[in-house]
């Protein structure tokens, strides 16, 4: 055997598998990873490596019995076709980089306690852990489905993930706050006003102008849900496209004139906010804009088809919400009356403190 060679060869990777074991891989730059004899340094590892380095071994096409072979067939199902775009994003990193240290390895072997240990591994990042689980279900339960296995190994794995208010709304100070930095006719103002006057999320915001709209009222299918949206253009929004700047088929651009990425966006908006001294989101303004919505009377029906929602879960937790601020201020007002005070007295003022 070879002395152990040091520092470790280049193009060299070490990798620790699902068992604890420790795997050797050959991968230069961006190319195909090669598996290397499990023994560092020995004259078979060396063999194998001077062969890899030289571009003798090509990688093999994955077998049928590998777990990489079963993401490769997912992808082109029509199971991961009908995913949304943002979703088969989302999920494709994560079977990517599954692939990426378990790809050679049979799927017939991974079971109940693997996909457990994957999920115990992202304990300190719930929200990932909730994901990977999401994306190992998605996969499994095709693959049941096409009969490249029997038995699901997700089934029964679950993770709870403390809910949170997530991002925080806007207030009516924010607003007035934003509004006074950036006027109409600034770029900047454009993008507010139509996070606020439509509530779309980045990835519909983006796409929207001008051939979305027909007799003042906007309809746009969202790229999350695929669910149409419809939106009456208001004043305030028609206010702000008028003073512009918007692009020929966009209302919202960047400085060149140019559509944004969904990321660009936000990346931008934020750059805005925190100008304007306004330490929140572009979610947080789609939250603001379901808020008022609520608390002017809108429907659970009426919310969903603005905010292309489905189920009525997201949309009842706005007109709970509401309800239970105008039944207090109307329950409060009760003992005004039998004190012959005006109801005004109680309303609420200032700031929206919703979430």
């Amino acid at each position: 055997m070879n002395p152990m060679p040091r520092p470790r060869l280049p193009y060299v990777r070490k990798e620790i598998s699902r068992h604890g074991k420790t795997v050797w891989y050959f991968r230069r730059g961006d190319g195909p990873r090669l598996r290397l004899p499990d023994e560092y340094g020995s004259d078979e590892f060396i063999a194998a490596y001077q062969k890899a380095l030289s571009g003798a071994v090509k990688p093999k096409k994955p077998g049928k019995e590998t777990f990489r072979w079963l993401v490769d067939r997912y992808r082109e199902s029509a199971s991961w076709a009908q995913l949304a775009p943002g979703t088969r994003a989302a999920r494709g990193a994560i079977l990517r980089s599954s692939v990426a240290k378990i790809g050679q390895e049979p799927f017939a072997s991974i079971d109940k306690a693997s996909i457990v240990a994957s999920v115990d591994s992202r304990a300190q990042t719930p929200f990932a852990a909730k994901n990977f689980l999401k994306t190992m279900r998605g996969l499994f339960a095709w693959a049941v489905m096409a009969k490249h296995v029997s038995v699901d190994p997700t089934e029964g794995v679950s993770i709870k993930v403390k809910e949170t208010d997530g991002f925080e709304t806007w207030t009516d100070e924010d607003i007035a706050q934003f509004k006074a930095k950036w006027p109409l006719g600034t770029r900047e103002r454009v993008m507010f006003a139509v996070f606020l006057g439509t509530g779309l999320r980045r990835g519909d915001a983006c796409r929207f102008g001008r051939q979305h709209i027909k007799a003042g009222l906007a309809t746009i299918v969202s790229e999350k849900t695929q669910t149409p949206v419809y939106v009456p253009v208001l004043p305030e929004l028609q206010e702000a496209i008028d003073a512009g700047p918007v692009g020929d088929l966009v209302f919202i651009t960047g400085q060149g004139g140019g559509p944004l990425t969904k990321e660009s966006l936000g990346n931008y908006f934020r750059e805005a906010c925190d100008a304007a001294g306004v330490k929140k989101s572009a979610h947080g303004l789609r939250k603001a804009a379901a808020v008022r919505l609520a608390e002017a009377g809108a429907t659970v029906d009426e919310l969903e088809a603005i905010f292309g929602w489905e189920g009525g879960k997201m949309a009842s937790h706005y007109t709970k919400a509401a309800n239970r601020k105008r039944l207090a201020t109307a329950g409060m007002a009760r003992l005004l009356k039998q004190d012959g005070k005006d109801e005004d007295e109680i309303r609420p003022r200032g700031k929206n403190t919703s979430r």
